[in-house]
């Protein structure tokens, strides 16, 4: 135990402005005005974000390679994110699509976010995605509805942008959501949203699933265990 909490003191100190999994809150950091998607991490814009880490596979058991990182900034008119993956291998689909949505982009190496403004039906989020490829899809969830992912067909306006960096094998991929989209109230520091992050990795039958805060089932749709995404002035 007391090795275990060294190494817990050693890693936020050698992480500057990483938030803690732990905390269940992840803080997205405003920005002076909106920017042109960014995927290059050394960037001013994602350097002035704090980040959280999908430490865990989705029951709960630490992952064994770095994890995907995830950084968010905020304007009142967008909400941002950049999704840094290490990836051992790729599942990406044959013949990409970026110009429209792709239909159950789930299917092969994504990385989303369930985000929702509701905090007395938790039952209803919204879902955005994208891919290594720049492929993108988003959902409005309703689980109470018989065939929740017919949500597909809801339309954000969200948009994406990813590279594959090979020769150090991460993946980057950026969104930019529109802060109407997912809160029906103006944007302001101090706004809470129920929120997860997560991650699917490679073909069947070797699929990963990854998340910030792990669901304890083979599926992501568990609200109960979302934390929280809260917009801030500064780290």
């Amino acid at each position: 135990m007391r090795t275990f909490a060294a190494f817990c003191v050693l890693a936020l100190a050698g992480m500057a402005g990483a938030q803690s999994v732990q905390s269940h809150v992840f803080r997205s950091v405003r920005a002076r005005h909106d920017v042109a998607l960014q995927t290059d991490p050394d960037s001013v814009f994602w350097q002035g974000a704090a980040p959280v880490y999908m430490k865990f596979d989705n029951m709960g058991n630490p992952v064994r390679y770095r994890p995907a990182e995830v950084r968010s900034r905020w304007t009142k008119k967008n909400l941002y994110l950049l999704f840094i993956c290490p990836y051992e291998t790729l599942n990406l689909k044959p013949h990409p699509h970026t110009k429209a949505e792709t239909n159950q982009l789930w299917q092969w190496d994504v990385a989303e976010i369930f985000i929702g403004s509701d905090f007395r039906d938790i039952r209803r989020y919204k879902e955005f995605e994208v891919s290594p490829q720049g492929e993108r899809v988003d959902l409005s969830i309703n689980l109470d509805l018989p065939h929740h992912e017919e949500g597909w067909t809801w339309n954000s306006g969200f948009q994406v942008s990813a590279r594959i960096d090979r020769d150090q094998k991460i993946w980057y991929g950026a969104m930019r959501i529109p802060m109407h989209a997912i809160n029906p109230h103006p944007a302001k520091a101090g706004t809470l949203f129920r929120a997860d992050m997560f991650r699917t990795e490679g073909a069947a039958p070797n699929t990963k699933l990854n998340a910030w805060l792990p669901t304890m089932g083979v599926s992501f749709h568990v609200p109960s265990r979302f934390g929280r995404l809260e917009l801030v002035d500064r780290k």
